[in-house]
């Protein structure tokens, strides 16, 4: 798979050049200068084209000849003492299987034997290591010499250093292009990430009892996660009760769960650094109240508009306002907001109750590369500012779909003073909902030549989370 990426990665750069792709690995992490190691997770662009889930290593790709060079760490009978076993270079080499293998303080010497015009880096910072390791080179951030026919190596300024010049930009612009449209490899290892993912939300769904705290839904969906063999979280997961499910980025999860109140579940697993990233709330009693169900029912209508439309060449911004517009349809029909529909989608009110963006590119991170391409702002409009994709849809991205309805008292009590928009707001019944929470809903989508795949299998229907809440309490 990795080889796959590798060469995905040569075809954006002109063929034959004299230049190498240089990325140093992660190290490990530790908690404010102490000995207290975090959980090792590579660098995503790192394990990308190398799939080395080890830390301190690094690798080179020579442009001209395609070889691959890998770069261990060299480890010492202590390393051995706290941290284990120390693989053999033949054992390396076997696992991994580069063209070439070195010791990581090699790393100077190997490119002064290629000798490159220029050193395509991620970055200043890894740009300054090679320094510390002998090589020289001035730093460009044109993005020359890419795909795009600039003829690196060639043209002025080929060459300031000996051993050529670091470029600091063209090389996450070629990734960023590799990563956004996923292989068939890459797609299995999301699916089996959903897998899991559906397994341990299912899980929750059937153990949460009025009474508990968000901490201990949290453990019950990390046990499921790890006893089927996912051991890395996606990103800090969201378990948030009662008001807590109006905070877009909880993250105390210590907070007791009440009768009558929503759970917002927000949480995910890597398989093999591929993320799963799904939501979903319900209800700690076994039914929803008339007033949730009306909420929820609005922001479920509003995620299958959207997936229904999530077809290549469908664009997130369109599929945004129209999940925007059956919010507000459904906010309407429980007479939330007054008034006709158009104006309050001119008026921007939709972003007092939906106010981030739809979704997101998910891959190797949760929020994947590639949002938003070269020349393409972000909307300056309310809500959808915050959406984290603006490309036309296409077969092989893979994409969140999670529309949102919230009252945040921050949103709501500003516009229930504003004139203009508090002649779409039932002031009296917002009142009443200040501690209401919200609802997110939330599915993973393989976009496909016909349509898309849908990775995410968790009731979210009222009818299918209520027959399983039923039979859990």
């Amino acid at each position: 798979m990795n080889e796959l990426h590798r060469k995905k990665l040569m075809d954006c750069f002109e063929e034959g050049q004299h230049g190498v792709v240089f990325v140093k690995g992660a190290g490990l992490m530790h908690r404010y200068g102490t000995d207290f190691e975090f959980p090792f997770r590579q660098e995503s662009q790192f394990l990308y084209l190398t799939g080395v889930q080890e830390p301190d290593y690094a690798m080179l790709i020579d442009l001209r000849s395609g070889e691959y060079h890998l770069f261990a760490p060299v480890r010492d009978v202590q390393y051995a003492v706290w941290h284990g076993k120390v693989s053999t270079m033949e054992e390396i080499q076997r696992r991994y299987e580069p063209d070439f293998l070195h010791a990581a303080d090699r790393v100077g010497e190997v490119i002064g034997e290629i000798g490159p015009d220029r050193i395509y880096v991620l970055d200043e910072e890894q740009a300054a290591w090679l320094r510390e390791q002998g090589v020289r080179g001035g730093v460009s951030a044109t993005g020359e010499g890419t795909g795009a026919g600039a003829g690196a190596g060639t043209g002025a300024g080929a060459g300031t250093g000996t051993h050529g010049r670091f470029e600091t930009t063209a090389l996450v612009d070629a990734l960023t292009d590799c990563r956004l449209i996923k292989t068939e490899d890459e797609i299995a290892k999301l699916r089996e990430a959903a897998r899991v993912n559906n397994i341990a939300h299912r899980e929750v769904m059937k153990a949460l009892r009025p009474g508990m705290c968000e901490y201990e839904l949290k453990a019950v969906f990390e046990y499921y996660q790890q006893k089927h063999g996912l051991m890395q979280p996606a990103y800090s997961g969201i378990h948030a009760g009662g008001v807590n499910s109006a905070i877009l980025h909880y993250t105390d999860n210590n907070a007791p769960i009440r009768d009558g109140e929503l759970y917002l579940i927000d949480a995910g697993y890597e398989f093999d650094g591929y993320a799963s990233d799904v939501t979903r709330t319900y209800p700690a009693a076994a039914r929803f109240t008339a007033r949730q169900q009306q909420v929820y029912e609005a922001v479920l209508e509003a995620m299958e508009r959207a997936i229904s439309g999530a077809v290549p060449g469908a664009k997130m911004e369109d599929l945004h306002l129209a999940a925007a517009r059956a919010i507000l349809e459904g906010l309407a029909d429980a007479d939330v907001v007054r008034g006709d529909v158009d104006d309050m989608m001119e008026k921007n009110v939709f972003a007092l109750f939906f106010p981030h963006g739809l979704g997101h590119f998910l891959g190797l991170d949760t929020h994947d590369v590639g949002g938003y391409p070269k020349g393409v702002d972000r909307i300056d409009r309310p809500g959808i500012r915050f959406l984290r994709a603006r490309r036309d849809l296409q077969p092989g991205m893979v994409v969140t779909i999670e529309p949102g309805c919230y009252f945040i008292p921050a949103l709501l009590k500003p516009a229930l003073e504003d004139k203009e928009q508090r002649a779409f707001l039932n002031a009296s019944l917002l009142q009443e909902m200040m501690e209401f929470g919200g609802v997110r809903i939330e599915d993973n989508l393989v976009i496909t030549e016909d349509g898309h795949e849908n990775l995410t299998d968790v009731p979210k229907t009222v009818a299918d989370i209520e027959k399983l809440r039923k039979v859990a309490i």
